[in-house]
């Protein structure tokens, strides 16, 4: 039995690179005549065929002219030309979604493998019965590639739901799959490929290929651009086992620095003396110069571990003033934000003297055009600086 990973996932859809109308750098041109091409339709005429009935029946219940479609089906969604790449409306509705499919890797099925043909003919029967299970996908465009690095097929369809209100049959992903079993919710279309999957895993068996789950898709990438993020993915996988390597060695280093650990006071008080059996311990200078030397390492770093925490308590110090001066400006703020404590009385009294100066005020205004309407502005005059000097006097 023969292993193979299954590759299905969402293409890019580009009709030109699929119908060799574009001819990318991945592209063997001497093998291009083996390529094989089950359905090829424009995607406007598609259109026409699936929606133009529809169209002209919504135009018929329509009273309004402003609310008819006067344009094709695809002009009225995209507000645009039929085009060879996918487009996608205001509603988010894609004008065709395509699939791309693939058995094996360029290791093990690739062009000059002797799997080569064999994925490629487990392929075709796959594509061959793909109409017949998705009635609501409506394929327009498959070719199975045989001129890049290993065999794969390009499905391009077109969703179709039907429905009660609008036009009876419209561009709709979501009611195509509730219509093929699928259910509703983000979910139905995994369920479909999860169905799908399963298909190809049996044409597969009957072939003599185990096939492996299949790895994620690469999305919108083109061939070039997802072979880098694979090299960057298997570098990047290098790296971290080096980089766990070095880890654990330093682990396994710390630990055996632990084990061995001891108590250093003064390394420059360290003399060699008498034991207890009256015999001399000798070193090496270049044995002691290197036990000095950790030792004053060790100091050092018990030094400047003394001194971080000194650091970090004056800091907490500093956080912990700053955290009550914070919560006695935010109590004077709530003080502040309180209302003014005025009772319903002494407002009153307030509006009072407010309505009484308001009166004076008018009184004194009408008193002033009195005085210029009668030519009295002068003896007005004379009359306040008298009345001022008289209470000076007082």
């Amino acid at each position: 039995m023969k292993y193979k990973r299954i590759s299905f996932g969402q293409g890019k859809g580009s009709i030109t690179h699929n119908n060799r109308t574009f001819i990318a750098n991945n592209v063997d041109k001497n093998r291009i005549a083996n390529n094989v091409t089950f359905i090829e339709k424009p995607i406007g005429e598609m259109y026409e065929e699936l929606f133009g009935s529809a169209v002209e029946r919504y135009n018929v219940r329509q009273k309004r002219n402003d609310r008819k479609i006067h344009s094709t089906y695809y002009e009225h969604l995209f507000h645009c030309k039929p085009s060879n790449s996918v487009t996608t409306a205001s509603d988010k509705r894609k004008s065709f979604y395509e699939d791309v499919v693939q058995i094996g890797k360029m290791e093990d099925s690739g062009y000059g493998t002797e799997d080569f043909q064999l994925v490629a003919d487990c392929l075709t029967e796959y594509m061959n019965g793909f109409q017949a299970r998705n009635p609501n996908f409506y394929v327009f465009n498959a070719v199975l590639h045989m001129d890049e690095a290993t065999p794969h097929l390009h499905i391009d369809y077109i969703p179709i739901g039907h429905y009660k209100r609008g036009m009876d049959t419209q561009n709709g992903i979501a009611q195509a799959l509730k219509e093929m079993g699928y259910g509703e919710g983000k979910q139905a279309i995994a369920r479909w490929r999860e169905k799908e999957v399963d298909v190809l895993n049996e044409i597969c068996r009957r072939n003599g290929i185990e096939p492996l789950p299949p790895e994620k898709a690469r999305g919108t990438l083109e061939v070039a651009e997802y072979k880098e993020q694979r090299r960057k993915a298997e570098q990047l996988a290098v790296e971290n086992e080096k980089s766990q390597s070095e880890l654990d060695a330093l682990n396994d280093e710390l630990k055996s620095s632990t084990e061995k650990k001891v108590k250093i006071v003064e390394i420059d008080s360290i003399e060699t003396k008498k034991s207890r059996f009256r015999k001399k311990i000798s070193l090496s200078e270049e044995d002691f110069q290197n036990i000095s030397d950790l030792a004053k390492k060790q100091v050092a770093s018990v030094k400047q571990t003394k001194k971080l925490k000194s650091e970090n308590a004056e800091l907490l110090q500093k956080v912990t003033a700053l955290e009550v001066q914070v919560k006695f400006l935010t109590t004077k703020l709530e003080k502040y934000k309180q209302p003014a404590p005025f009772s319903r009385e002494q407002l009153k009294k307030s509006a009072e003297k407010v309505s009484e100066l308001e009166q004076l005020k008018s009184k004194y205004r009408k008193a002033l055009e009195f005085i210029n309407t009668r030519a009295l502005a002068t003896e007005f005059e004379v009359f306040q600086r008298t009345t001022t000097k008289s209470k000076n006097l007082e």
